[in-house]
């Protein structure tokens, strides 16, 4: 799986564009529109995101953000006294971003179009770097984490939203209700059109049924959608392993979340929530020659 492949399809697929009905569909280009009710919707659902950025120590601090989206993010870091860059590897997004925080009037520093393979930025550039539901969808996460400590400073942070392992959806909804229904309409795959599970009949006459079962494939496309072309989940050894230049400080786990299942807002989400937080410290500098040796991870 290559990068350009991953950008190809976050381009067509602005993170979060379907959830109000999609810019150019329903708002026609309305941007300051489309901005109001996509925050509107998206912490009505995800009402413990505004929650964890409020704990973090931002005012005054130059922080890098990976990965736009529609710019929420962005903007609630600026509102808390960031001194906000953000990076993101499509053209749309960073259009998008900078559309925002101009029509808002919010002040930033950079919003650059960049993979996070490459940083455009200074060594020890920022003093916190911030991604939210992103790094698990780069293939090559310990090249990315290595750019990321490039740009921090020594006693930086490190803060990553993740998909979790240890979830309900992980376990329940992708590695058994999902799979189980994609299983049994295989046999009835010409008769059914125009849906999500017509897409993952698709995928599945394409590479075989019994390999799109499998784990490692099927969560790829079980995450942001069945054509959505690389995806990861982590526990905390994972997160060790893939993140070798960095110390894990603390998690914390959010949002129960399991479509179909009717589960959201029902309690449990710090055992079975979807979205795995982590903050992480940098490694001493004297410490990466050794860790950056270590590519098995990868």
């Amino acid at each position: 799986m290559s990068e350009a492949e991953t950008g190809s399809f976050w381009e067509s697929h602005p993170c979060g564009d379907a959830l109000v009905g999609g810019l150019d569909e329903r708002f026609r280009g309305d941007y300051e529109d489309f901005f109001t009710s996509y925050d509107e919707h998206k912490y009505r659902v995800e009402s413990h995101i505004p929650r964890c950025l409020a704990e973090l120590d931002v005012r005054g601090k130059g922080v890098l953000e990976i990965g736009l989206g529609q710019g929420a993010e962005s903007e609630l870091l600026i509102r808390r006294g960031a001194i906000w860059t953000g990076v993101d590897l499509t053209r749309e997004s960073v259009d998008r971003v900078r559309t925002r925080l101009e029509l808002r009037g919010l002040p930033y520093e950079q919003v650059v179009q960049a993979s996070v393979l490459d940083l455009p930025f200074a060594t020890s550039d920022f003093e916190l770097v911030f991604s939210h539901g992103v790094l698990h969808h780069v293939p090559d996460v310990i090249g990315a984490q290595r750019q990321i400590r490039r740009v921090l400073v020594e006693d930086g942070e490190l803060v990553v939203m993740l998909y979790a392992r240890r979830s309900l959806n992980y376990f329940v909804s992708i590695g058994a209700v999902r799979r189980a229904a994609v299983g049994l309409a295989f046999p009835l795959r010409t008769r059914i059109r125009g849906n999500v599970l017509a897409e993952h009949l698709a995928n599945a006459q394409a590479i075989g049924l019994v390999r799109y079962l499998r784990m490692g494939e099927f969560v790829h496309r079980n995450t942001d959608g069945p054509r959505n072309p690389y995806s990861k989940v982590y526990d905390a050894g994972e997160v060790a392993r893939d993140f070798p230049d960095f110390e894990i400080v603390r998690t914390h786990k959010h949002f129960m979340h399991a479509p179909p299942l009717p589960v959201h807002g029902l309690p449990g989400e710090s055992l079975l929530g979807w979205h795995l937080w982590v903050h992480l410290r940098p490694k001493s500098r004297d410490r990466e020659p050794e860790a950056l040796s270590d590519t098995s991870a990868g």
